[in-house]
């Protein structure tokens, strides 16, 4: 049913007020304005204490963050004073319980709680086309290959109670571009295929651009790998499951046009659970596209539209006549002021009973430019709130602006960690609830020159299910990050 003026105005109203906080979960919920705001008013920087504030009644403000970041003699990873880091894995550097190198290009990551105390932590390595065109593929693990001309997939890697590498083995293989994905209740990964290429396309002996489903429990469950059909063939980014209402959303990292934000729509009667995803028919449920709509009801065509935090639109969603994308691809069946789009929909998250969603940046192809926003969509009032706009990073080279937010994770220690997929130097930062920033890390794996630098971003944040350990990856060429340090509420 669509969404009316009226419950639009009052839903809006609501949204606008800011979203009740939940434990360790709420993050932006009260943002003033974008990452990097200015202190809330009546209070400034205390220049005796570096990173601290005190209010207008002379009462100090905790110092933000952790600190400065510290320059790594190894030349990989800064961090704060009292924080270090562990390699687990580096692309062919370690190697499989198989023996073969550790594939490379690692990107989104998902943590579960492994046997004995470990942790297995899912990852995605995003490489896309035939397996010729990389020195280190996923290994064709046999029973979990879906397509042997393609070079990606994900490993599942198995890490210690005190944070050391137990093993890594392949989770599924014969994908293509694994990008990003999500971690759903049911504890198994759905691991997104960043493509559209079809059999016959780009050396693909079968159609890509879909959702596999991986248990890292139990690797049988993925044997004769399965995509999810039901989901949709096109760029598909992250997904994030609402455990309340059963639906899917999925992000859509695409232009010329636009991509999309997508809702899955379970049939009726249809229970989740480990992998009954798989068992669904290809045109089970609805697959729809977002339609976003201003408080005087007018329609709204691309979220770069969007200049200021807290701007509230309303959500209605139009059906996907052909998810499969047989002739046409899913983003462009649909004509001009029928959808609403945005710039590399990129990672999410789901927290605080709505799905935080990033659109990492917005150029040319876009209404208006940016270098990053994060949204948050309330099913429940069906609104979509703008929580975070970064402006265009004037000079991405200097340390201490951030620009291109990617993948996300909500920190047990409050606010979101948020990986920079920008231009120049690249870092993971902090994001807290009144929408203040500050650096947790900065890659210093220069790839280029000592004249022309060049740093690949971070992928995959995510903490250990009991709170001790921060992974991150920094995706080229390809290595898994284990971050320890004196964490604490922020």
């Amino acid at each position: 049913m669509p969404l009316t003026r009226r419950d639009f105005a009052a839903r809006s109203a609501l949204a606008g007020a800011g979203i009740a906080l939940t434990g360790s979960t709420g993050v932006l919920a009260t943002a003033p304005g974008a990452l990097g705001a200015p202190l809330p008013q009546g209070t400034e920087t205390d220049p005796r204490t570096p990173g601290a504030a005190r209010d207008a009644s002379g009462a100090h403000r905790p110092r933000l963050g952790y600190g400065p970041l510290i320059p790594d003699p190894r030349g990989i990873l800064a961090l704060p004073a009292g924080f270090s880091y562990e390699i687990i894995t580096r692309a062919g550097v370690t190697r499989l319980e198989s023996g073969e190198p550790t594939p490379s290009h690692h990107d989104g990551t998902a943590a579960f709680p492994g046997p004995r105390g470990t942790t297995l932590l899912v990852n995605n390595h995003e490489l896309k086309g035939p397996r010729a065109k990389w020195p280190y593929p996923v290994p064709l693990a046999e029973g979990l290959v879906y397509d042997p001309a393609a070079a990606g997939g994900c490993t599942v890697v198995e890490v210690s109670r005190d944070g050391e590498p137990v093993g890594e083995r392949v989770g599924i293989a014969g994908t293509s571009t694994n990008c990003a994905g999500g971690r759903a209740p049911w504890g198994t990964w759905l691991t997104c295929e960043e493509t559209e290429d079809q059999a016959g396309h780009n050396g693909m002996t079968k159609d890509h651009g879909y959702v596999f489903e991986v248990d890292p429990h139990d690797l049988r469950a993925a044997r004769d790998p399965r995509p999810v059909k039901a989901l949709g063939r096109y760029a598909h980014e992250a997904v994030v499951v609402d455990p309340e209402r059963g639906h899917l959303y999925l992000t859509e990292d695409a232009s010329n046009p636009n991509g999309l934000l997508y809702r899955w729509t379970p049939p009726h009667g249809f229970t989740h659970g480990r992998g009954r995803l798989r068992t669904l028919a290809e045109d089970a449920g609805v697959l729809a596209a977002f339609r976003c709509h201003d408080s005087g009801g007018r329609f709204v065509d691309d979220l770069s539209r969007a200049t200021k935090s807290g701007t509230v639109y309303g959500v209605d969603w139009a059906e996907v006549a052909d998810r499969d994308a047989r002739t046409t691809p899913v983003r462009r069946q649909f004509a001009d002021g029928e959808v609403t789009r945005a710039r590399k929909l990129e990672g999410m998250w789901w927290a605080d009973g709505g799905a935080y969603v990033v659109a990492s940046y917005a150029r040319e192809e876009s209404p208006v430019r940016h270098d990053g926003q994060i949204w948050f969509y309330d099913p429940r009032r069906r609104t979509l709130t703008l929580k975070v706009r970064l402006g265009v990073n004037p000079d991405p080279t200097n340390d201490g602006a951030f620009d291109g937010p990617d993948n996300i994770t909500v920190s047990p220690h409050g606010g979101l960690i948020v990986a920079e997929d920008g231009e120049g130097l690249q870092h993971l930062f902090g994001a807290t609830d009144d929408g203040r920033t500050y650096p947790v890390a900065r890659n210093e794996l220069n790839l280029g020159t000592p004249q022309e630098p060049e740093y690949s971003e971070f992928t995959g944040p995510v903490f250990s299910p009991d709170g001790r350990t921060l992974f991150a990856n920094i995706q080229e060429p390809g290595i898994m990050l284990a971050i320890t340090g004196p964490w604490r509420r922020v």
